[in-house]
């Protein structure tokens, strides 16, 4: 091989493998909760505003809690998948395993499966804005008794939100790297209750008891830090490439108010890292009253970016073409 051709057959290799890195940076702009300069943490207790090919597989969390009058240390494995059918509308699968350990022994079974729909309804990616709707149906029996699954069908209806602090003036420079999320989900049950095992101390036995159906308003709130604005990543114009690859530290409140009962009220704080592919989050669980636990717990997920992670799969939406590039930080 002469020098000129071997220099030719580099010089095309290097073309060919500087096209695929454009086009791996490209498509990552698609998979993930971003708004301009802003990268909307994955969150753990509440839904996230992003719509995207995502997974969560899994999220983990252990936690001991007063019910049934008694006491259980619950440990949940749970896992959701989301599909994108047009660049703004996801479809969404969730459900998980739980395990329980009472004082007379321990219980079992799968949580309950949802089916819903996902849409971004508001972008703003100059001010860092995100906010998402989201409609589901929680499939009735579909949970197990023994775990306190049981339950009839519900629609969940539900708004999610994100706003970065990025666009403040100069004067308020130091409160740049924070943004809060939020999310309001309100479940109504329709139809009649369920079953559940409730244990008999005096006995040593579950009974099986009736389970009502509680309509439930599911809220929750996020103060986080975006580490990369401590560098010189960012300059006060539109990004060149999407803020990931960053350390995100962050709390969460979690309530879950049952009508005509006492609301369930968590804060956990953490840390989440965002790469190109996915994010690793881990948190601790602290009680903020009694009905939310009896002693700190803990948490962990892994999310998985679908559309980086397999672009051959998840590249597109089902139902129409690619989203427009760089359409998550374009001002």
């Amino acid at each position: 091989m002469s020098v000129q051709s071997a220099s030719y057959n580099m010089r095309k290799c290097a073309s060919i493998l500087a096209m695929a890195a454009v086009s791996v940076c490209t498509q990552s702009a698609r998979a993930h909760g971003i708004a301009g300069n802003r990268y909307f943490d994955g969150t753990m207790t509440f839904d996230d505003p992003a719509v995207a090919d995502e997974a969560i597989v899994p999220d983990f969390s252990y936690l001991g809690y007063p019910t049934q009058d008694s006491n259980v240390q619950e440990s949940r494995i749970n896992w959701s998948f989301a599909r994108l059918l047009t660049p703004t509308l996801a479809a969404t699968l969730d459900s998980g395993w739980i395990h329980q350990n009472w004082p007379i022994g321990h219980t079992a079974g799968f949580d309950k499966t949802s089916l819903g729909l996902k849409y971004e309804a508001y972008r703003d990616n100059k001010h860092e804005a995100l906010a998402s709707v989201s409609i589901a149906w929680g499939i009735a029996h579909s949970g197990a008794v023994g775990v306190g699954a049981d339950a009839p069908n519900t629609i969940q209806a539900g708004v999610t939100f994100g706003k970065g602090f990025g666009d403040l003036p100069d004067s308020l420079s130091w409160l740049r790297p924070f943004a809060i999320t939020g999310a309001f989900v309100d479940e109504e049950p329709v139809g009649q209750g369920g079953r559940a095992l409730a244990p008999n101390l005096a006995t040593g036995t579950f009974l099986n008891v009736s389970s009502p159906a509680v309509q439930t308003l599911h809220w929750g709130l996020s103060i986080q830090y975006s580490t990369l604005y401590l560098t010189r990543h960012f300059d006060g114009y539109a990004p060149k490439e999407e803020p990931l690859n960053q350390w995100v530290p962050l709390v969460e409140f979690r309530f879950d108010s049952p009508r005509g009962q006492k609301t369930v009220a968590t804060a956990n704080p953490g840390l989440a890292y965002v790469a190109v592919t996915w994010q690793a989050s881990a948190e601790i669980i602290v009680p903020m009253n009694h009905a939310g636990g009896n002693s700190p717990g803990f948490r962990a997920q892994m999310l998985l970016f679908l559309d980086d992670l397999v672009p051959s799969v998840f590249g597109k939406p089902l139902l129409t073409r690619a989203p427009p590039e760089n359409r998550q930080i374009a001002w």
